[in-house]
């Protein structure tokens, strides 16, 4: 119930900033500016559509695209809550401390409320994957439960 609430409070902010705005906003898919995310292994880019994610209490929406047969070890970001919608492709998002393919590929048009500090790892199907993720920022911060995992520190 706390994450509906929370939910609903993130979509009504949301809808209330844009309604300001609504008129003056338009954003295209082919004028996205996608930058490479060295946080996440190589082949992750992001873009920015709304606000600055790094900004505590901006809200925010970016989107990040994966390739093919991606992989994200286990690991926990450090922010609040996210709404995650997959855009295009499909993308998996298993739960623990240890990378096991156990699980559905999500489809696009699934939402998934995603919980801050909760070990997770990501996987994507066959072809490209694009999410969108909405929040409160700040949303910066991945840690890796295996330091050896983050591809900062190669």
């Amino acid at each position: 119930m706390k994450k509906m609430i929370i939910a609903a409070a993130v979509i009504a902010l949301a809808g209330t900033a844009w309604a300001q705005h609504a008129a003056d906003i338009t954003i295209k898919p082919d004028t996205l500016k996608w930058v490479d995310v060295p946080a996440l292994p190589k082949g992750a880019q992001t873009a920015t559509l709304v606000g600055d994610p790094t900004k505590p209490g901006e809200l925010y929406v970016i989107r990040l695209k994966f390739p093919a047969n991606y992989q994200v070890p286990p690991h926990t970001h450090p922010y609040a809550q996210q709404i995650l919608t997959v855009i295009s492709g499909d993308l998996a998002l298993g739960h623990g401390d240890k990378f096991e393919k156990k699980g559905e590929l999500l489809k696009a048009g699934t939402v998934v409320i995603h919980s801050a500090m909760n070990p997770h790892y990501v996987w994507t199907g066959n072809g490209e994957t694009i999410i969108e993720a909405a929040g409160i920022g700040p949303a910066v911060g991945i840690n890796y439960l295996n330091s050896a995992d983050d591809p900062r520190k190669k």
